[in-house]
């Protein structure tokens, strides 16, 4: 069929919308709802679509379209729930499942009939982790349901004045109900609230008498103080008290009429500035049972190692990646013969940090120190001959986040991940290699078609194209076990050692053929020159995609630049 998608932010469930009603043979557009109902209207007139469908929209289809055309509307709640905060109450109430409802657009807001649902466990994590994994399980299960029914022809669906069906209103959860009481409320509290509001909005609090948002929360189960009082600090988060224990803080935002200039999540250390508290190191190899916050950890299992790293949004800072690479070369002077790199849930990597970029003194130079740092570790990889390397990726990848992936002998992949293999939505030529990594992988024409159509693809295409060895079928709760189980067997491969052996020989011949070195000068050569022009399009679409401004060269059925979608069209 002909679908047309309407969304208000490409973001990672609309993305993995796209990508696989595409792989189900579906002609897909697209639309921004951001840009307004006229252009709305535009694109259903240019496109004549058999179906709409919104896997993720903020404000009201207009009604003529609702009136004229079948619109389904994707909401993260179970039948019957209705509200903009459903995965927030979710969290906040603690319930044991939750679900995602398709249902019709009509004037009410959630209370079309419905076409589809599923439901899907709460795990014990932050709102955006949930969403982006259980909740999209769940989310693209009920669509292509959906989508079939409406094929079908035959297929009436419920309506919710069914009187079976509980229906619940929810109101918006306010800051006022997310806010922290550090002298009453215990660890398990701080950490609910926080994690209801990890991504958007974040918990309201005040920090050395500064509003911020709070952004993501670890517990701490070592540290204590007085409640509220700040602890310490760790790869710039900080240790906040609480009246029973102490939480780990990554990120913060302050206020937009703060004055701060940078009005965006950092690292919470680069928004606080200096605070003099002790910085409290653990080690890589965390002792059994110790609850504490780590972005980076290494852990080995017989003769595998695995090394894996979850930075917040999946965005890797200069520091975060000369970090990451000191415990890479940690991790290699283990005695395994399979290092597999990553292999947590959510996130693997979406390249270099555009918000700590963008909170620079100088924007362009700090581009290239990043680059340079995350450049390193991709080379490091590249550059490893004693062992099979295994990028193992949970959740969504990219732009250099896929290319660091493909630096490894093999990537397995969580089936429900989406992959951005470009950059050109950002306006960047790119670099971590990929000149020399993708057409390895998938040749030089696919290679050419992938980085200029800039369209996210789901885990199966990434699989069929070449980028990606081996699918993982597991529920994200279950990848971190599935690849070590996987990792085991791999290790103890009768043809381990061969390969190992000939992958030593295939780097030297590499080597001989074009050296690493002259693949990375080339591709900083085309990334120095765009970062240090004051004029190249990457500053604005930048800044934009940060700050959250829609850009003025989106047009309809061309989504605001977005190194984590790509336009489509």
């Amino acid at each position: 069929m002909d679908i047309l998608l309407v969304v208000s932010a490409f973001n990672s469930l609309s993305q993995r919308v796209y990508a696989e009603l595409s792989d189900h043979g579906h002609r897909v557009d697209v639309v921004l709802a951001a840009h307004g109902p006229d252009a709305v209207r535009a694109a259903v007139a240019g496109t004549r679509p058999e179906l709409i469908i919104a896997p993720m929209l903020k404000t009201a289809l207009p009604e003529d379209i609702w009136r004229e055309h079948t619109c389904l509307i994707v909401h993260p709640g179970p039948p019957g729930d209705r509200g903009p905060s459903s995965l927030d109450w979710a969290i906040a109430e603690q319930a044991g499942h939750w679900g995602v409802t398709v249902l019709q657009a009509e004037a009410a807001m959630d209370a079309g009939d419905i076409w589809a649902s599923a439901a899907f466990p709460t795990a014990p994590v932050g709102k955006s982790d949930l969403y982006r994994n259980e909740a999209s399980d769940a989310a693209l299960a009920a669509v292509l349901q959906a989508v079939r029914r409406y094929a079908d022809g035959a297929f009436k669906p419920r309506p919710q004045s069914d009187s079976s069906l509980h229906v619940v209103w929810r109101d918006p959860l306010r800051q006022q109900r997310r806010r922290i009481d550090w002298d009453r409320d215990d660890t398990e509290t701080v950490l609910r609230k926080l994690r209801g509001a990890d991504s958007q909005p974040g918990v309201l609090d005040e920090l050395l008498g500064r509003e911020v948002f709070l952004h993501g929360g670890h517990p701490e189960d070592e540290l204590r103080g007085r409640p509220g009082e700040l602890l310490a600090t760790r790869a710039q988060a900080v240790c906040r008290a609480t009246r029973d224990g102490a939480v780990w803080i990554p990120e913060l935002r302050p206020r937009k009429n703060s004055g701060d200039p940078a009005p965006f999540k950092r690292p919470a250390t680069s928004v606080l500035g200096p605070l003099g508290l002790p910085e409290s190191p653990v080690p890589l190899e965390l002792p059994p049972g110790r609850r504490t916050f780590s972005d980076i950890r290494y852990r080995q299992q017989g003769d595998a190692g695995f090394l894996t790293f979850s930075f917040p949004g999946g965005a890797m800072s200069t520091g975060q990646c000369r970090r990451l690479l000191a415990a890479y070369r940690y991790a290699l002077t283990r005695p395994t013969s399979v290092l597999v790199l990553g292999g947590a849930r959510d996130f693997f990597s979406n390249g270099i940090h555009l918000n700590v970029i963008e909170a620079a003194p100088d924007p362009a130079a700090e581009s290239w120190t990043n680059l340079n740092a995350i450049d390193d570790v991709v080379e490091a990889v590249l550059r490893t001959t004693d062992r099979l390397v295994v990028a193992a990726l949970g959740g969504n990848a990219a732009a250099g986040g896929v290319m660091m992936a493909l630096a490894a002998d093999e990537v397995w992949c969580r089936t429900g991940a989406v992959l951005n293999p470009h950059y050109r939505r950002m306006g960047l030529y790119g670099s971590e290699f990929w000149t020399h990594s993708l057409p390895r992988r998938v040749g030089a024409a696919t290679a050419e078609r992938l980085t200029t159509e800039a369209l996210p693809v789901s885990a199966g295409t990434a699989a069929s194209l070449g980028l990606v060895d081996r699918l993982v079928p597991v529920p994200a709760a279950d990848f971190t076990a599935e690849v070590a189980r996987l990792a085991a067997e791999l290790a103890g491969a009768p043809d381990l050692g061969r390969r190992i052996e000939a992958k030593a020989a295939a780097r030297e011949r590499d080597e001989a053929a074009r050296p690493l070195a002259a693949c990375r000068e080339a591709e900083l050569a085309r990334m120095r020159a765009i970062f240090f022009d004051p004029d190249a399009p990457y500053h604005a679409l930048r800044s934009a995609f940060v700050r959250k401004v829609p850009s003025g060269s989106a047009r309809p059925l061309d989504p605001a630049p977005d190194p984590l979608a790509g336009g489509v069209r």
